[in-house]
């Protein structure tokens, strides 16, 4: 049901907590740090997460993953990054853990289109679903389930910044900031109508590894600000205008090779 059916300013929405599906990716490293702020910080008298799914990274193999990250990183940064990776993943860090750490449910699934899911979902009866590097397009029947609407959150201006790694391609050229993006999510990839945006200053000699760790924990205060917005009442968006979107995918060695020449790190 969209929010153009529901009254945002009216007592139903504002008088009681709002209830929040969260939909994520199984990254210990970065999409955390959203999380390890917006658990933290969120004000429990007003937002109720009644739920946190967190699904396997780019839907493949540990084996593939690896391969795409050792030719995005190199050999040397690759090394670096596993040894972070192990690092954590023997302290017990994930996103799942810290959902539990604050008695938070972790709703399971493969897939968040598949039939299953989206019964257990509105079973939930969530009146706001979250994205946060979600790694699967949501589709009509997942995106009709909250009461209210699906959001999303990304680390780009929109519509110049869509698709994927954002915060590489905006460091590669030469942006003073990284725009964090809270927006509504359509069929159409990071095509939504605005909600709330921040930008994040980038350095002129700057590391990849600070930029995603800090937009992930200022995107997390953002969203907070945002959902806070929606269960006032005072929920307004802009619509973008896509005469000038463009669209990002995985960057490519020679991409990196790039930022390394603008005097940038990868970690």
């Amino acid at each position: 049901m969209s929010s153009e059916n529901i009254p945002l300013n009216s007592s139903k929405t504002a008088n009681k907590q709002l209830r929040i599906l969260f939909v994520t990716e199984d990254d210990p490293l970065y999409v955390y740090q959203f999380f390890k702020i917006f658990f933290q910080e969120y004000p429990r008298e007003q937002l109720d997460i009644i739920g946190t799914t967190v699904v396997d990274a780019f839907h493949e193999s540990i084996w593939k993953t690896a391969w795409r990250m050792l030719r995005f990183y190199g050999l040397i940064d690759f090394i670096r990054l596993s040894y972070r990776f192990v690092g954590v993943k023997l302290k017990g860090t994930s996103i799942s853990n810290e959902a539990k750490k604050y008695d938070i449910t972790v709703v399971p699934a493969k897939s968040i289109n598949a039939p299953s899911y989206i019964a257990t979902a509105l079973s939930l009866a969530p009146d706001v679903i979250v994205s946060v590097a979600a790694p699967e397009i949501f589709k009509k029947k997942i995106l009709e389930v909250p009461r209210i609407k699906c959001i999303n959150i990304h680390s780009g201006r929109l519509p110049i910044y869509r698709g994927m790694m954002p915060n590489f391609w905006q460091l590669l050229h030469g942006e003073q900031h990284a725009t964090i993006t809270v927006h509504e999510m359509a069929t159409k990839l990071d095509a939504g109508r605005i909600i709330r945006t921040k930008d994040f200053p980038l350095k002129e000699h700057d590391s990849l590894h600070r930029v995603i760790v800090g937009t992930k924990q200022e995107g997390a205060r953002l969203m907070i600000e945002a959902l806070l917005d929606i269960h006032k009442g005072q929920f307004e968006s802009t619509p973008l205008d896509m005469s000038n979107a463009s669209y990002f995918s995985f960057p490519k060695p020679k991409d990196v090779k790039q930022l390394r020449k603008r005097g940038h790190k990868m970690l």
